[in-house]
C-alpha cells in the first residue's frame, strides 16, 4: 500500500507543478497577444513596424485581458480550471478553448493512438527476436538500421514521404484531415478520413518503434544471462517457452513504462508532423496558437498532453507494482 500511495503523492505533486508551469512560461515569452493580434490584423505594421495602442488597448479590453497582479492572475487561473473553464481563445475569438481542443483531439487521438500502440507491438517483437539471435544477420540489420533511422527527424521523414507518395505517385492526399465527402458516419467518409491518415501516420511510424527495438533489445540481452533463463534452457525447455514466457516477459516491464513516456515525445513530434501534413489535430492547433501568442489556448493544449502523459505514468508505475513484486519492497 506504501509503494502505491507513494506514486499517487509524486502525482499530484507533478501535476501541480505542471499546472503552475503551464500558467507561467506563456507569460514569460516577449511580447503580448493584443499586440501580435494587431499586426496580424493590420499586416503594414509588419513586425518592426509601430502598433497604435489605442487599438492594442481596445483588443485587451476585448479579450478580458486582467491588469491585475501575478499572483492574483495565478489564483484566477487555478479557480477557472477547477471549474473546467480554460478561456476564450484568441486565435478563434469567441470560441471557447474547450471547443476548439474538443475538435481537434479526435484526430490527435485516432492518429497517435493507432500509431503508438502499432509502434509499442512493432518495435517490442523485432526487439525480443533481435536478442533472442543476436549475433546474427537480422540482429545486425535491425540493430544497425535503428541506430540510423533513430537519429533522423520526423520533419525531413516526413518531406520525403510528401514527395514520394503524394506529390511523385499520387496515391494519397498531401494534406488535410478529409476533403471530398461530407462528414458523417458512412464508408465513404471514413475511408476519406483514412486515405488522409496514412502519410502521417506512415512518418510517425518510422522513428516511433526504435526506442522499443533497443530498449527491448538491449534489456533482453541482460535477461538471456541470468541464471534462470540459464537453467530452463539446460532443463531442455522448448525455445519458443523459453524466449516469450521467461526472457521477454521479464524484459517488457521496462518497456511498459517507455511506452507511457513515449506519449510525450510523440505528442512534440506531433507538432511537427500535423503542420507539416496540415492535419487538423492538437499539433496543429497547438502551432497556431504558439505564432499568435494565444494564451489560453496554448495553456489548454499543453495542460491537457502533459496530465495524459501523467496519467499514463501514473498506470505504469501502478502496473509495475502489480507485475513486479520486488518494486513494491523497495518502495
Amino acid at each position: 500500500m506504501r509503494y502505491y500511495l507513494t506514486k499517487v503523492g509524486y502525482f499530484l505533486l507533478t501535476v501541480w507543478a505542471a499546472v503552475t508551469l503551464n500558467f507561467l512560461i506563456p507569460r514569460l515569452q516577449p511580447g503580448d497577444p493584443a499586440t501580435a493580434i494587431v499586426r496580424k490584423l493590420s499586416g503594414a505594421a509588419g513586425a518592426g513596424g509601430q502598433v497604435d495602442p489605442n487599438q492594442v488597448a481596445a483588443i485587451q479590453a476585448m479579450l478580458g485581458q486582467p491588469d491585475t497582479s501575478l499572483f492574483r492572475q495565478y489564483l484566477d487561473y487555478l479557480a477557472a480550471l477547477v471549474r473546467g473553464d480554460f478561456g476564450q481563445s484568441f486565435t478563434y475569438y469567441p470560441a471557447q478553448v474547450t471547443e476548439v481542443m474538443g475538435q481537434a483531439v479526435p484526430w490527435t487521438v485516432g492518429l497517435l493512438g493507432v500509431t503508438q500502440v502499432l509502434a509499442f507491438l512493432l518495435g517490442t517483437l523485432l526487439g525480443a527476436w533481435a536478442a533472442w539471435r543476436r549475433g546474427s544477420a537480422f540482429d545486425s540489420v535491425v540493430s544497425v538500421g535503428s541506430t540510423f533511422i533513430g537519429n533522423l527527424q520526423s520533419f525531413w521523414i516526413g518531406l520525403l514521404v510528401l514527395f514520394l507518395f503524394a506529390y511523385t505517385l499520387g496515391w494519397f492526399p498531401a494534406s488535410g484531415g478529409y476533403e471530398y465527402t461530407d462528414p458523417g458516419w458512412t464508408w465513404i467518409h471514413l475511408a476519406d478520413i483514412a486515405s488522409h491518415a496514412v502519410l502521417p501516420a506512415v512518418t510517425l511510424l518510422i522513428t516511433a518503434p526504435i526506442g522499443f527495438i533497443l530498449g527491448m533489445r538491449n534489456t533482453m540481452v541482460q535477461t538471456l544471462g541470468e541464471d534462470h533463463i540459464r537453467l530452463a534452457t539446460a532443463m531442455g525447455l522448448q525455445e519458443r517457452r523459453v524466449a516469450l514466457g521467461y526472457a521477454a516477459r521479464t524484459a517488457l516491464l521496462p518497456s511498459i513504462t517507455s511506452f507511457a513516456l513515449s506519449l510525450g515525445a510523440l505528442f512534440g513530434g506531433s507538432v511537427l508532423v500535423e503542420t507539416l501534413f496540415d492535419y487538423p489535430g492538437l499539433g496543429r492547433v497547438m502551432a497556431e496558437a504558439t505564432a499568435n501568442r494565444d494564451y489560453p489556448l496554448m495553456q489548454g493544449v499543453l495542460l491537457i498532453s502533459i496530465l495524459a502523459v501523467l496519467v499514463a505514468n501514473l498506470i505504469a508505475d501502478l502496473l509495475y507494482g502489480v507485475l513486479d513484486p520486488r518494486a513494491r519492497k523497495e518502495a
